[in-house]
């Protein structure tokens, strides 16, 4: 498996391959990968004939540095995740921040027609302009064909949609569905850095999301948004940050349902000093 750290580098893979006319898939991820990513890394196999995964913490979406600091990095283990799938159809690239950013992170400013000012966007300033700047820098380098996100991140994935299309970039965005855990937890880097008793409550937050969709065809989304409020504030480990029922294209709250819209709810929970985030279609 061919591992690059250099866009020059891979830039002159990427043109072998686009010679042989061979389709190329993208799976972006800051690494600590689990079965989620390999589940998009899948997807993108039988999708394409060569795939690319890049593996990047990267600074600039970052609102909390210790944040950044903590994060999980060990990149041997993700090549070796990676080679279980295919050692001779994807290509790692690991680039340093001095490879992305060309001397200093700069953080591009962008209009996401408000996405980004919803849910996360209220509690993680500049997050998605973070976003933004590393994935159309990741597409002008790769150029790939596909590029494929998780939807437990599903406003970054409406974001990521709304940045292609802003910006004519030539590439199909492809949503794969939440990669669950057997408790229902979303699989996330994150949850390596769970203490155990807080890994033991976690899944509440799943239970919480499948009891709020079950609410949903009759009560209003005021009084199940009351509801979950309830439920964390007697849970003794588990702090609620937000929870959210949603338009699921304009990503705004709702007050009142239409038969003709889709819906999902979002969720934010502190789990001691870990940020985990989960979603759930209502409809």
């Amino acid at each position: 498996m061919e591992v690059y750290s250099e866009k020059q580098q891979i830039a002159v893979a990427i043109d072998a391959l686009r010679a042989r006319k061979q389709t190329l898939g993208l799976v972006p991820t800051m690494g600590a990968l689990h079965k989620g990513h390999l589940q998009l890394v899948k997807k993108a196999l039988q999708d394409n004939n060569m795939v690319i995964v890049s593996i990047f913490v990267n600074p600039t979406q970052f609102n909390n540095t210790s944040d950044l600091k903590a994060y999980p990095r060990n990149l041997e283990s993700d090549i070796a995740l990676l080679k279980t799938l295919g050692k001779n159809t994807i290509l790692v690239y690991a680039p340093t921040v001095h490879d992305i950013y060309e001397g200093r992170p700069v953080l591009q400013k962008f209009d996401f027609d408000g996405l980004d000012f919803e849910m996360e966007g209220k509690y993680r300033h500049n997050h998605f302009n973070g976003v933004g700047t590393i994935v159309k820098r990741f597409f002008e380098i790769i150029k790939p064909d596909n590029a494929y996100f998780g939807e437990k991140d599903f406003q970054q994935l409406a974001i990521i949609r709304k940045l292609v299309d802003k910006h004519n970039i030539r590439v199909n965005i492809i949503g794969c569905k939440i990669h669950r855990e057997a408790s229902g937890l979303a699989m996330s880097s994150r949850n390596t850095r769970l203490k155990p008793e807080y890994k033991k409550a976690a899944p509440f937050i799943f239970e919480i999301l499948t009891a709020a969709k079950n609410q949903f065809g009759t009560k209003s989304a005021t009084k199940i948004a009351h509801w979950v409020e309830k439920q964390f504030e007697k849970h003794s480990l588990l702090k609620l940050e937000y929870f959210v029922i949603a338009d699921a294209k304009t990503l705004k709250p709702i007050y009142r349902k239409s038969n003709k819209n889709k819906y999902r709810a979002f969720i934010a929970v502190y789990a001691d000093d870990i940020r985990l985030i989960d979603n759930i279609a209502l409809n």
